[in-house]
């Protein structure tokens, strides 16, 4: 399976390992699955970038600069990178809000930020992110891009004057406007989606989107339909990518910061996923870290260049492998095709007709809603996980991604805690002189002493467990059990410094009985343990009954 997780450097391309034994066979299979990703990519990056509020090249230029740039120095063999449907949304709120300039800020910044994820090994962090936040944003995403599709998919009308940027503004818009529903778009776009249903079980190799596009954009010019196309909203250039810093100030950086985060996130997540999908079709291992450094580096030229945010993607990612792709080559191969078609073919793009676009996007996200998840997550899983899910599903259609991913993460993080909470507990073992521990061996406990056992993470939210300990007054002795408390934070730590303390004070000895690596590690941190004394770190329980039996005159035997 490739090299140990912790073999792996921080930075190091996958392209250059792959490099050293290259041969002309291994090109050409390269060199064919490179073209075929391309030709995939072409419809998609356009229809990414019209629903992302751009321009259509932008989509290409991204697909070209990130996805050379990410395929040269990517930590996956056959990762392919472009602009995705999960950024649609809040691209196009940052467009709306600070027009490209701030959208190239908030790419740039990201990029940084995914820099800094990779050098600082952030790669195997991404996966404590839980199901139920990943599958609430990326159903709301596709509901969203769906929404957002439906004007040009029924060729509506809106009235002068609307605005429309919000997802519940584009609803609103789209029935307070249904009656200048255009049936010929209609025709067009129920035709495509059709196609784009049926074409699988027709041909593998060649993308429906494609087909649709050439076949919309072919009758549409022909029989002189009237559906709106590119050309008649947008103008189209040929030109290639080119260099434009963006007018940085300190109020734009302050203010696009969450985009920026969200961006850098989001970047994380479907690239890695992706990379995870495709080791297990190549039987392969990336490296996480510097997939995310090159995904940052990706996105840092993608937005000097005129693009739009881009991350790896799993639908083209699968193309590329089941073609032949087998190294990195594959994905340069594929963005030297796209510039190819840029520079030749985009004027023609003018041809395409909207309701084309808005198919190719409804199926796009139909294929990422995950909507068998979502219903075996609200079947199965307990309800504060339904909670969570249906928060950040809801949050992501009414408000937008940044306040999806804060509150659902934050509503994650309590349940979480309060879980934790639950299930850590405090027992004190019976006041006999001779119990069973759960081994069903008998102890014998002086008469003097108490003994406590903790079950569970120690952490600020469970702190209080020691604090409220009844003690008889003849009590010389109490040890406590730590065997089953896997860790232990600072704020648990005082607080047992506190109870050690007001026992001392009371004339009592603590005694701690098998205290586990982590928990221990941070007692001798922070001093405690030389505090309470070697001499009172025990190993086992046995060894601990019978030091608190010398300490009150009570032989205790085993």
């Amino acid at each position: 399976m490739g090299e140990k997780l912790t073999d792996m450097k921080i930075f190091q391309p996958k392209l250059f390992t792959e490099l050293k034994d290259y041969n002309a066979k291994r090109f050409a299979n390269d060199v064919v699955a490179g073209i075929i990703v391309a030709i995939i990519a072409l419809p998609l990056s356009i229809a990414l970038a019209i629903a992302s509020g751009v321009s259509p090249e932008r989509g290409l230029y991204t697909a070209i600069v990130a996805g050379f740039v990410i395929a040269l120095l990517g930590g996956s063999k056959v990762n392919i990178s472009g602009p995705t449907a999960a950024f649609a949304t809040i691209v196009a709120g940052i467009v709306a809000q600070y027009d490209i300039s701030g959208l190239a800020i908030a790419t740039v910044m990201a990029g940084i930020i995914l820099i800094l994820m990779g050098i600082c090994r952030f790669g195997a962090l991404i996966k404590y992110i839980p199901a139920t936040i990943t599958t609430g944003f990326t159903s709301g995403i596709a509901v969203t891009i769906v929404i957002g599709q439906l004007k040009d998919f029924f060729g509506l009308t809106f009235a002068e004057g609307t605005v429309a940027v919000e997802t519940t503004e584009k609803l609103s818009a789209v029935v307070s406007s249904f009656g200048t529903l255009n049936w010929q778009s209609l025709l067009v776009g129920v035709l495509s989606l059709v196609i784009l249903a049926l074409w699988p079980k027709i041909s593998k190799k060649i993308p429906g989107s494609l087909v649709v596009v050439i076949l919309g954009a072919a009758v549409v010019k022909l029989f002189d339909i009237n559906v709106n196309t590119i050309g008649d909203l947008y103008t189209i250039t040929n030109t290639p990518p080119k260099f434009a810093l963006p007018a940085f100030s300190f109020a734009a950086v302050r203010q696009l910061v969450p985009s920026a985060f969200t961006i850098a996130v989001l970047a994380a997540i479907e690239s890695l996923l992706s990379c995870v999908v495709s080791d297990g079709m190549i039987n392969d291992k990336h490296n996480s870290n510097t997939e995310l450094i090159a995904q940052g580096a990706g996105n840092i030229f993608s937005g000097l260049f005129g693009g739009i945010p881009a991350t790896g993607a799993i639908a083209r990612t699968a193309a590329n492998v089941k073609n032949g792709g087998r190294t990195p080559v594959s994905g340069i191969v594929h963005a030297v095709v796209l510039l190819l078609i840029l520079v030749v073919l985009m004027p023609y793009a003018a041809w395409i007709p909207m309701p084309v676009i808005a198919a190719i996007l409804i199926m796009v996200a139909y294929n990422m809603c995950e909507w068998r998840k979502f219903v075996k997550i609200c079947k199965t899983a307990p309800k504060s996980d339904i909670a969570v899910l249906i928060i950040t599903f809801v949050l992501t259609v009414v408000f937008d991604l940044v306040v999806a991913i804060e509150i659902g993460l934050l509503a994650a993080l309590i349940l979480f805690m309060k879980r934790m909470t639950d299930v850590t507990n405090i027992r004190r073992w019976t006041e006999t002189d001779t119990i069973s521990d759960d081994m069903g061996r008998l102890k014998n406990i002086p008469l003097n002493t108490q003994v406590y056992e903790i079950n569970g993470p120690m952490f600020f939210a469970t702190s209080d467990i020691v604090s409220e300990i009844p003690i008889r007054p003849d009590v010389k002795a109490v040890i406590f059990r730590m065997r089953n408390i896997p860790a232990l934070d600072i704020s648990a730590l005082y607080s047992l410094e506190d109870m050690c303390e007001h026992f001392k004070n009371k004339g009592i000895t603590v005694i701690f009985s098998h205290v586990n690596e982590q928990p221990m590690s941070v007692m001798k941190k922070s001093g405690f343990y030389d505090n309470v004394g070697e001499e009172n770190f025990l190993p086992n329980i046995d060894d601990a009954l019978e030091y608190a039996g010398k300490l009150t005159g009570i032989k205790v035997s085993r």
